[in-house]
Protein backbone atom coordinates (compact mmCIF):
# COMPACT_ATOMS: atom_id res chain seq x y z
CA UNK A 1 0.00 0.00 0.00
CA UNK A 2 2.97 2.40 1.19
CA UNK A 3 4.44 1.65 -2.71
CA UNK A 4 1.38 2.60 -4.26
CA UNK A 5 0.57 5.81 -2.33
CA UNK A 6 4.08 7.20 -3.28
CA UNK A 7 3.69 6.24 -6.60
CA UNK A 8 0.67 8.42 -6.86
CA UNK A 9 2.13 11.00 -5.01
CA UNK A 10 5.39 10.97 -7.47
CA UNK A 11 2.42 10.96 -9.83
CA UNK A 12 1.05 14.12 -8.81
CA UNK A 13 4.03 15.67 -8.25
CA UNK A 14 5.14 15.12 -11.85
CA UNK A 15 2.00 16.49 -13.33
CA UNK A 16 2.14 19.99 -11.44
CA UNK A 17 6.28 19.93 -12.65
CA UNK A 18 5.14 18.84 -15.74
CA UNK A 19 2.54 21.46 -15.84
CA UNK A 20 4.71 24.27 -15.05
CA UNK A 21 7.61 23.14 -16.98
CA UNK A 22 5.33 23.18 -19.89
CA UNK A 23 3.59 26.01 -19.40
CA UNK A 24 2.97 28.19 -22.55
CA UNK A 25 2.14 24.30 -24.47
CA UNK A 26 -0.37 23.89 -21.71
CA UNK A 27 -2.13 27.73 -22.05
CA UNK A 28 -2.18 27.13 -25.64
CA UNK A 29 -3.97 23.83 -25.36
CA UNK A 30 -5.87 25.05 -22.93
CA UNK A 31 -6.62 28.08 -25.06
CA UNK A 32 -7.75 25.66 -28.09
CA UNK A 33 -10.03 23.67 -25.83
CA UNK A 34 -11.76 26.68 -24.35
CA UNK A 35 -12.54 28.13 -27.99
CA UNK A 36 -13.94 25.02 -29.10
CA UNK A 37 -16.29 24.39 -26.08
CA UNK A 38 -17.07 27.89 -26.07
CA UNK A 39 -18.15 27.70 -29.65
CA UNK A 40 -20.72 24.34 -28.99
CA UNK A 41 -21.56 26.14 -26.03
CA UNK A 42 -22.72 29.28 -27.67
CA UNK A 43 -24.98 27.25 -30.32
CA UNK A 44 -26.52 24.89 -27.66
CA UNK A 45 -27.34 28.08 -25.83
CA UNK A 46 -28.37 29.07 -29.48
CA UNK A 47 -30.51 26.16 -29.51
CA UNK A 48 -32.32 26.29 -26.22
CA UNK A 49 -33.67 30.08 -27.13
CA UNK A 50 -34.37 28.69 -30.71
CA UNK A 51 -36.85 26.35 -28.48
CA UNK A 52 -38.36 28.19 -26.18
CA UNK A 53 -39.17 30.73 -28.49
CA UNK A 54 -40.69 28.63 -30.98
CA UNK A 55 -42.76 27.30 -27.53
CA UNK A 56 -44.10 30.96 -26.86
CA UNK A 57 -45.09 30.97 -30.75
CA UNK A 58 -47.05 27.72 -29.85
CA UNK A 59 -48.47 29.07 -26.56
CA UNK A 60 -50.01 31.93 -28.09
CA UNK A 61 -52.40 29.81 -30.78
CA UNK A 62 -55.95 30.52 -29.85
CA UNK A 63 -59.18 28.72 -31.21
CA UNK A 64 -61.80 31.19 -31.44
CA UNK A 65 -65.33 29.27 -30.42
CA UNK A 66 -68.03 31.46 -31.89
CA UNK A 67 -71.36 31.09 -30.28
CA UNK A 68 -74.53 30.93 -31.19
CA UNK A 69 -77.31 33.60 -30.01
CA UNK A 70 -78.75 32.80 -26.69
CA UNK A 71 -76.24 30.17 -26.32
CA UNK A 72 -75.25 29.90 -22.54
CA UNK A 73 -71.35 30.36 -21.70
CA UNK A 74 -71.48 29.42 -18.77
CA UNK A 75 -71.91 26.20 -20.46
CA UNK A 76 -69.29 26.04 -22.49
CA UNK A 77 -67.28 27.31 -19.82
CA UNK A 78 -68.11 24.35 -17.12
CA UNK A 79 -67.21 21.90 -19.95
CA UNK A 80 -64.01 23.66 -20.86
CA UNK A 81 -62.73 23.56 -16.99
CA UNK A 82 -62.38 20.32 -16.93
CA UNK A 83 -60.68 19.82 -19.88
CA UNK A 84 -56.89 18.39 -19.86
CA UNK A 85 -55.75 20.08 -22.93
CA UNK A 86 -57.13 23.26 -22.01
CA UNK A 87 -54.54 25.74 -20.59
CA UNK A 88 -56.51 28.58 -20.39
CA UNK A 89 -59.50 30.46 -22.38
CA UNK A 90 -60.92 34.24 -22.04
CA UNK A 91 -64.56 34.69 -22.98
CA UNK A 92 -65.09 37.61 -25.09
CA UNK A 93 -69.04 39.05 -24.98
CA UNK A 94 -70.35 40.46 -28.28
CA UNK A 95 -70.03 43.91 -27.03
CA UNK A 96 -66.28 43.32 -26.17
CA UNK A 97 -65.69 42.48 -29.62
CA UNK A 98 -67.29 44.87 -31.14
CA UNK A 99 -64.87 47.50 -28.89
CA UNK A 100 -61.98 45.28 -30.23
CA UNK A 101 -62.83 45.14 -33.94
CA UNK A 102 -63.18 48.76 -33.69
CA UNK A 103 -59.67 49.05 -32.38
CA UNK A 104 -58.02 47.29 -34.88
CA UNK A 105 -59.88 48.69 -37.91
CA UNK A 106 -58.70 52.52 -36.03
CA UNK A 107 -62.33 53.63 -36.71
CA UNK A 108 -64.92 54.10 -34.85
CA UNK A 109 -67.21 55.64 -36.65
CA UNK A 110 -67.74 52.07 -38.79
CA UNK A 111 -69.49 51.45 -35.83
CA UNK A 112 -72.27 53.83 -35.40
CA UNK A 113 -75.46 52.14 -34.99
CA UNK A 114 -74.04 47.92 -34.35
CA UNK A 115 -73.89 48.72 -30.50
CA UNK A 116 -76.73 46.69 -28.28
CA UNK A 117 -79.20 44.43 -29.91
CA UNK A 118 -78.06 45.90 -33.51
CA UNK A 119 -74.59 44.41 -32.98
CA UNK A 120 -73.91 41.58 -35.37
CA UNK A 121 -70.68 39.54 -33.62
CA UNK A 122 -71.72 36.68 -31.43
CA UNK A 123 -70.46 36.06 -28.23
CA UNK A 124 -66.97 34.03 -28.32
CA UNK A 125 -64.43 32.30 -26.26
CA UNK A 126 -60.42 32.64 -27.20
CA UNK A 127 -59.11 29.11 -25.73
CA UNK A 128 -55.55 27.49 -25.61
CA UNK A 129 -53.83 24.68 -25.68
CA UNK A 130 -51.44 22.89 -23.50
CA UNK A 131 -49.60 21.69 -26.59
CA UNK A 132 -49.61 23.56 -30.64
CA UNK A 133 -50.23 19.48 -31.72
CA UNK A 134 -53.65 19.36 -29.51
CA UNK A 135 -54.89 22.35 -31.38
CA UNK A 136 -56.79 20.73 -34.19
CA UNK A 137 -58.04 18.04 -32.63
CA UNK A 138 -59.49 20.38 -29.68
CA UNK A 139 -60.95 22.77 -32.14
CA UNK A 140 -63.09 19.28 -33.70
CA UNK A 141 -64.16 18.62 -30.33
CA UNK A 142 -65.24 22.47 -29.13
CA UNK A 143 -67.32 22.55 -32.26
CA UNK A 144 -69.25 19.47 -31.59
CA UNK A 145 -70.19 20.95 -28.27
CA UNK A 146 -73.79 22.39 -27.82
CA UNK A 147 -74.24 26.00 -28.29
CA UNK A 148 -70.85 26.36 -30.64
CA UNK A 149 -71.33 27.67 -34.14
CA UNK A 150 -68.17 27.74 -35.26
CA UNK A 151 -64.74 27.50 -34.69
CA UNK A 152 -60.98 28.95 -35.90
CA UNK A 153 -57.54 28.55 -35.19
CA UNK A 154 -55.72 29.49 -38.04
CA UNK A 155 -54.96 25.95 -39.46
CA UNK A 156 -52.00 27.00 -42.02
CA UNK A 157 -50.20 28.77 -39.14
CA UNK A 158 -50.17 26.18 -36.85
CA UNK A 159 -49.03 23.37 -39.49
CA UNK A 160 -46.72 25.65 -40.19
CA UNK A 161 -45.06 26.71 -36.64
CA UNK A 162 -45.28 22.50 -36.18
CA UNK A 163 -42.87 22.10 -39.25
CA UNK A 164 -40.82 25.08 -38.15
CA UNK A 165 -40.43 23.25 -34.44
CA UNK A 166 -39.69 19.83 -36.09
CA UNK A 167 -37.28 20.98 -39.06
CA UNK A 168 -34.98 23.58 -36.08
CA UNK A 169 -35.02 20.31 -33.73
CA UNK A 170 -33.12 18.30 -36.72
CA UNK A 171 -31.08 20.64 -37.52
CA UNK A 172 -29.81 22.01 -33.99
CA UNK A 173 -29.60 18.00 -33.39
CA UNK A 174 -27.31 17.95 -36.73
CA UNK A 175 -25.25 20.48 -35.75
CA UNK A 176 -25.01 20.10 -32.02
CA UNK A 177 -23.62 16.62 -32.75
CA UNK A 178 -20.80 18.08 -35.58
CA UNK A 179 -19.28 20.79 -33.27
CA UNK A 180 -19.06 17.86 -30.41
CA UNK A 181 -17.48 15.58 -33.05
CA UNK A 182 -15.24 18.76 -33.82
CA UNK A 183 -14.79 19.47 -30.67
CA UNK A 184 -13.82 16.08 -29.63
CA UNK A 185 -11.09 15.97 -32.48
CA UNK A 186 -9.71 19.39 -32.09
CA UNK A 187 -9.12 18.40 -27.78
CA UNK A 188 -7.60 15.12 -28.95
CA UNK A 189 -5.31 16.17 -31.33
CA UNK A 190 -4.23 19.32 -29.36
CA UNK A 191 -3.07 16.50 -26.41
CA UNK A 192 -1.45 14.64 -28.81
CA UNK A 193 0.18 17.16 -30.18
CA UNK A 194 1.47 17.78 -26.08
CA UNK A 195 2.42 14.82 -25.84
CA UNK A 196 3.96 14.11 -29.34
CA UNK A 197 6.46 17.15 -27.86
CA UNK A 198 7.95 14.81 -24.94
CA UNK A 199 7.78 11.90 -26.53
CA UNK A 200 11.79 11.58 -25.60
CA UNK A 201 10.71 11.91 -21.81
CA UNK A 202 7.95 9.12 -22.48
CA UNK A 203 10.85 6.71 -23.81
CA UNK A 204 13.71 7.23 -21.03
CA UNK A 205 11.08 6.64 -18.06
CA UNK A 206 9.97 3.10 -20.57
CA UNK A 207 13.65 2.37 -21.39
CA UNK A 208 13.91 2.12 -17.25
CA UNK A 209 11.03 -0.20 -16.45
CA UNK A 210 8.53 1.74 -15.61
CA UNK A 211 5.05 0.10 -15.96
CA UNK A 212 2.29 1.90 -18.41
CA UNK A 213 0.11 3.15 -16.49
CA UNK A 214 3.13 4.68 -13.98
CA UNK A 215 4.43 6.37 -17.17
CA UNK A 216 0.01 7.17 -18.74
CA UNK A 217 -0.52 8.45 -15.46
CA UNK A 218 0.42 11.93 -15.05
CA UNK A 219 -0.23 12.04 -18.59
CA UNK A 220 -3.69 11.60 -18.33
CA UNK A 221 -4.03 13.98 -14.74
CA UNK A 222 -1.99 16.73 -17.10
CA UNK A 223 -4.80 16.22 -19.84
CA UNK A 224 -7.90 16.38 -17.14
CA UNK A 225 -6.21 19.69 -15.99
CA UNK A 226 -5.54 21.22 -19.26
CA UNK A 227 -9.31 20.08 -20.20
CA UNK A 228 -10.93 21.74 -16.89
CA UNK A 229 -9.30 24.88 -17.11
CA UNK A 230 -10.16 25.43 -20.81
CA UNK A 231 -13.68 24.33 -20.14
CA UNK A 232 -13.81 26.96 -16.93
CA UNK A 233 -12.81 29.60 -19.09
CA UNK A 234 -15.10 29.03 -21.58
CA UNK A 235 -17.75 28.56 -19.43
CA UNK A 236 -17.13 31.92 -17.63
CA UNK A 237 -16.35 33.64 -21.08
CA UNK A 238 -19.49 32.46 -21.95
CA UNK A 239 -21.75 33.01 -19.68
CA UNK A 240 -20.88 36.72 -19.20
CA UNK A 241 -21.57 37.49 -22.52
CA UNK A 242 -24.76 35.37 -22.71
CA UNK A 243 -26.00 37.17 -19.10
CA UNK A 244 -25.34 40.14 -20.89
CA UNK A 245 -26.77 39.88 -24.04
CA UNK A 246 -30.15 38.83 -22.14
CA UNK A 247 -29.94 41.31 -19.70
CA UNK A 248 -29.69 43.78 -22.60
CA UNK A 249 -32.72 41.73 -24.42
CA UNK A 250 -35.29 41.73 -21.59
CA UNK A 251 -34.63 45.65 -21.51
CA UNK A 252 -35.12 46.26 -24.82
CA UNK A 253 -38.80 46.56 -26.11
CA UNK A 254 -38.19 43.67 -28.63
CA UNK A 255 -38.13 41.51 -25.31
CA UNK A 256 -41.75 41.13 -25.54
CA UNK A 257 -40.96 38.84 -28.60
CA UNK A 258 -37.28 37.60 -27.55
CA UNK A 259 -37.43 36.24 -23.99
CA UNK A 260 -33.85 34.93 -23.63
CA UNK A 261 -34.17 31.23 -21.33
CA UNK A 262 -32.55 32.72 -18.26
CA UNK A 263 -33.81 29.97 -16.07
CA UNK A 264 -31.00 28.05 -14.29
CA UNK A 265 -32.59 24.62 -14.37
CA UNK A 266 -32.25 25.08 -17.99
CA UNK A 267 -28.87 26.50 -18.25
CA UNK A 268 -26.53 24.95 -15.88
CA UNK A 269 -26.78 21.57 -17.62
CA UNK A 270 -25.15 22.88 -20.73
CA UNK A 271 -22.34 23.90 -18.52
CA UNK A 272 -21.94 21.37 -16.35
CA UNK A 273 -21.85 19.18 -19.87
CA UNK A 274 -19.30 21.13 -21.06
CA UNK A 275 -16.83 20.79 -17.74
CA UNK A 276 -17.68 17.36 -17.91
CA UNK A 277 -16.90 17.42 -21.78
CA UNK A 278 -13.55 19.55 -22.05
CA UNK A 279 -12.47 17.52 -18.47
CA UNK A 280 -12.93 14.07 -20.27
CA UNK A 281 -11.56 14.76 -23.36
CA UNK A 282 -8.34 15.97 -21.84
CA UNK A 283 -7.76 12.98 -20.22
CA UNK A 284 -8.96 10.54 -23.17
CA UNK A 285 -6.85 12.21 -25.42
CA UNK A 286 -3.92 11.96 -23.03
CA UNK A 287 -4.47 8.55 -22.82
CA UNK A 288 -5.31 7.63 -26.44
CA UNK A 289 -1.46 9.52 -27.45
CA UNK A 290 0.62 8.25 -25.03
CA UNK A 291 -0.35 4.89 -25.93
CA UNK A 292 1.69 5.48 -29.13
CA UNK A 293 4.99 6.02 -27.29
CA UNK A 294 4.67 3.15 -25.05
CA UNK A 295 4.92 0.36 -27.90
CA UNK A 296 8.47 0.55 -27.70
Amino acid sequence: MAVNINSVRYCLRQSVVALFRNLWLALVTSGIIAISLAILGGFLLLAVNASQFMRNIESNVEISVFLEDGADPAALQAQLDGHEDVSGYTFVPKDEGLEEFGRTMGDRVMLVGLEGENNPLPDMFRVRAHRAEAVPALAAEIQSYSGVEVTDFGEELVARVGQVTGWLNTLFLIVSGLLALGAIFLIVTTIRLSVLARQDEVGIMKYLGASNWFIRFPFLLEGMVMGWTGTVAAAAALSFVYFRVAYSLQTEALAFFLQPVTDMARILPIFVGLLLMGTLMGGVGSYVSVRKFLRV
